[in-house]
């Protein structure tokens, strides 16, 4: 927790704008109850910091915690350490729903009551894990966790076929579609926040409470039929609370990558294989790593601003090649 509330700080504190870094922490103390301090922020400054800096490093920090955490009850429920929270088809439903906005609606969305992106990004990385499990589970004769995974392939691939159709012909509206697929933050508003912050606190609950049936997974789905779990019930409710999470995060932040997986690698090399650290850890651990993985975007390329989803590749890619390398996971 020390590591995730210094990653709040240092993010609100760096930006191309605003008071001197050092002076943040100094405001942050002085907005404390019963505390007063002279940290020379005016109040520009102050709304600055709360308006513009904390809603990205608050959303920032739901989106790592959710993807992470994500990531590491997928790897538990499939048995498979190198699956990431995209498994099922999310990343590619949802990527496909916001290439359709993106091309029906090319006069913005002010007009709109509702921002139709975040929605349809939502319900189209829903709409993907539906059909794959119905896939998987419809055609696999005996539903393994294995079915689910080749269903999860084809549904990807299906998806990204209509987002890559639709592209060719729609090649004006690429680079807002592929602005979105890198991952951003640097639009996050408190609306983004209070957006998503429902269905992640109940997707990371139900996944918290399955955590010790996750270690009793590890041994199999027949031996863990034998002590008594209902695996199928199980597999489904992890599988259904981590895509609402995932799919609710990755509507308003974009596809970034490699989070589901670094993050409950390197938490297993830490604590452990058990998923009653694993979970809890990887959400801390997940969120304080996307707050301060965002901030070299913000000023590699100042005052333009590196895609988050490029970072986090840059970070994740060597990392996963050292553990195939190695090949330390833990099972």
């Amino acid at each position: 927790m020390f590591v995730l509330l210094v990653a709040v700080v240092v993010g609100a504190s760096i930006g191309p704008a605003g008071p001197p870094a050092w002076r943040v922490p100094l405001e942050l103390i002085n907005r404390l109850p019963l505390i007063s301090l002279d940290s020379g922020v005016s109040s520009t400054e102050w709304n600055l910091i709360w308006q513009i800096r904390m809603p990205r490093v608050v959303l920032a920090g739901l989106v790592g915690a959710m993807l992470s955490t994500a990531g590491a009850a997928y790897q538990g429920v499939f048995r498979n350490p190198l699956i990431d929270p995209y498994l099922l088809g999310v990343a590619a439903g949802a990527g496909l729903g916001a290439t359709i906005i993106f091309t029906v609606n090319r006069v913005g969305t002010s007009s709109w009551i509702v921002d139709p992106l975040p929605l349809t990004a939502f319900v189209g990385g829903l709409g993907a894990v539906a059909l794959t499990y119905l896939v998987g589970t419809a055609f696999g004769a005996n539903r393994s966790s294995a079915t689910l995974v080749l269903a999860g392939v084809a549904v990807t691939s299906l998806a990204t076929a209509l987002q890559t159709f639709i592209l060719q012909r729609n090649t004006d509206v690429v680079r807002q579609v592929y602005s979105w697929i890198l991952g951003r933050l640097s639009s996050a508003t408190w609306s983004d926040v209070r957006l998503v912050i429902p269905y992640v606190i109940l997707s990371l609950g139900a996944l918290l409470i399955h955590r010790r049936l996750l270690d009793v997974l590890r041994v199999g789905d027949d031996e863990a039929k034998a002590l008594g779990v209902n695996v199928d019930r199980v597999r489904l409710i992890v599988v259904l609370a981590a895509t609402l999470g995932t799919a609710a995060v990755v509507a308003v932040s974009g596809l970034i990558g490699f989070v589901g997986i670094i993050v409950p690698h390197a938490v297993r090399l830490v604590a452990g294989a058990s998923y009653r650290v694993v979970l809890p850890v990887s959400l801390v651990a997940g969120a304080a790593f996307l707050i301060l993985a965002d901030i070299p975007g913000r000023i590699l390329d100042n005052p333009a601003e590196t895609p988050i989803g490029v970072v986090t590749a840059f970070l994740g890619a060597p990392f996963f090649l050292l553990i195939l390398r190695t090949k330390q996971v833990a099972e």
